[in-house]
């Protein structure tokens, strides 16, 4: 049995309608289950990036990134493990406001855990977390004694360590060869 690792695929695209769902078939075809997921505008103007968690082997990896890759709407994909990048995901927490006002413990847990309030009425409380997923999972754990109403996290954010924007070095080369032309 190979071990798994956790990896992070970045996907740099033009915005296309349906180009998500063949993402996702070419995860499938490899029997590669997407444990997160986040889309949005990068730093490039009209380029946008996708931010996808899978576990697998390397050699694994390497193809699914070259198959995404092939894709005529893809610009570039990229793979990383985790001492590669810098990520966080945010959490966000619904619990009873009357158990957050009779129990000074939930308090304590929101200024232990770094967290923030975001929302208070009379019958709930928005508590968000930003941090790893072990991180937010153990504030839900503590929560959850306080009859959490709601929990959800986002999918992972993610920039790598490199100094330089890859996708950027591609795209420059890419107006290098038609300006050849």
């Amino acid at each position: 049995m190979t071990d798994k690792t956790l990896y992070t695929v970045t996907v740099y695209s033009e915005n296309q309608v349906g180009l998500l769902n063949q993402i996702s078939i070419i995860f499938t075809r490899r029997q590669l289950n997407i444990e997160s997921l986040s889309v949005s505008a990068s730093a490039i103007e009209g380029v946008h990036k996708f931010t996808i968690t899978t576990y697998s082997d390397r050699e694994t990896i390497e193809k699914l990134v070259k198959q995404i890759e092939k894709r005529i709407d893809i610009l570039r994909a990229f793979f990383y493990t985790d001492d590669e990048i810098v990520f966080q995901e945010v959490a966000l927490y619904k619990v009873p406001t009357d158990k957050l006002l009779d129990d000074k413990h939930i308090e304590d847990l929101v200024r232990k855990h770094n967290a923030r309030i975001l929302e208070v009425n009379r019958t709930y409380t928005v508590i968000e977390k930003s941090g790893h997923t072990d991180e937010t999972q153990a504030l839900f754990e503590e929560l959850s004694r306080y009859d959490v109403m709601q929990f959800v996290r986002s999918g992972r954010v993610a920039i790598t360590k490199s100094t330089v924007e890859h996708v950027s070095i591609f795209l420059k080369e890419q107006q290098y060869r038609q300006a050849k032309l």
